[in-house]
């Protein structure tokens, strides 16, 4: 089942809200000794979490169990570590030992008995699935709910920043589940303003598609960062505007290159569905621009795709925040 983007949390006395986790998300079968675990895209995932089989297997043969695969670091949640499990390869187990993962749970899509509870009110399923979850190992984790829009206030100021969950997801507790419905669920994942340099895009200085986005470390590098989605006509004729193509400079019988590969290695962009290189346009790096961006982000880059809000031809690109760590350059604020 999934849920609608909304750009607010809904409110209501029929609703109830979960801290929406950066993870991925898992749907877990226990058939007789068989554990069997499915990526939302219907990937096969058990070979790359034998913990979480493992701790599945202790729970009665026949449940369905739906969730967020998820590993802690320092106190977040860390996307690129599960990421590694899929490419561990021989270091798998030692990653596994290193690195545990957890499976917060959701929702039940079958009981014990291997009795499909679909059809039942939310409220119902996760009744059963809290009496099912005693006594289970702690990497089984039950989700919280709240109907208190203090905690759910809470959880997108306090926890985003502490913990990295993403935003919060409302549900109707009288709904059923329908698989690939979007009906009575909805997401909202909190963003933030901020500001990076454009030094590339794709398509053409004559027709803009994307920018691709940096930020300077604190030894004067420029970094990579990150990636819009694609830009609406008029945002297009702004920014071609604005965006001039690389001049070559000459520095002590050197040519002074753009800080970034071309093409764009496949590894940068962190997608492991499209693994190939991107081909771009290296631009001068001297365009400041204003994005909303949610709160995936590692290794100083944004993961997900960001919006671009506006340009900023008032700031200069030593105005735009500082790559000072993962969190801190991400939070702090010019």
């Amino acid at each position: 089942m999934l849920a609608t983007p909304v750009d607010a949390v809904p409110e209501g006395t029929d609703l109830i809200h979960e801290p929406k986790w950066d993870g991925w998300r898992c749907i877990a079968f226990h058939e007789d000794d068989r554990v069997y675990l499915q990526s939302r895209a219907g990937r096969n995932l058990t070979t790359y979490f034998p913990d979480i089989t493992r701790a599945v297997r202790t729970l009665p043969p026949g449940v369905v169990l739906d969730g967020e695969l998820i590993v802690w670091e320092r106190g977040r949640t860390n996307f690129a570590l599960l990421q590694r499990r899929v490419t561990a390869g021989r270091g798998l187990l030692r990653m596994v030992n290193d690195h545990p993962a957890h499976y917060v749970l959701f929702d039940l899509l079958a009981a014990a008995d291997g009795r499909p509870v679909l059809d039942l009110p939310l409220s119902d399923r996760r009744a059963q699935l809290e009496r099912l979850l005693g006594g289970a190992p702690a990497q089984l984790t039950l989700t919280p709910q709240t109907t208190d829009m203090g905690q759910v206030s809470d959880w997108l100021t306090e926890w985003t920043v502490a913990t990295g969950i993403e935003g919060v997801v409302t549900k109707r507790l009288g709904s059923r589940y329908q698989p690939g419905r979007r009906s009575g669920w909805w997401k909202f994942r909190r963003h933030l303003t901020t500001e990076a340099i454009v030094a590339g895009v794709t398509g053409s200085l004559h027709s803009l598609e994307t920018l691709l986005l940096g930020r300077f470390d604190r030894w004067g590098r420029l970094r990579y960062t990150g990636r819009t989605h694609p830009l609406h006509t008029d945002q297009r004729q702004e920014l071609g505007l604005l965006v001039s193509p690389l001049r070559p400079l000459q520095h002590r019988r050197a040519t002074v290159v753009h800080p970034w590969p071309q093409p764009l290695p496949a590894s940068w962009s962190g997608q492991l569905d499209r693994p190939e290189a991107l081909r771009y346009v290296q631009v001068e790096p001297t365009t400041v621009v204003e994005i909303e961006a949610d709160m995936a982000f590692e290794h100083q880059r944004w993961r997900h795709r960001v919006r671009y809000a506006r340009a900023r031809p008032d700031m200069s690109v030593y105005d735009v925040p500082l790559l000072l760590g993962e969190v801190e350059g991400y939070f702090d604020e010019p």
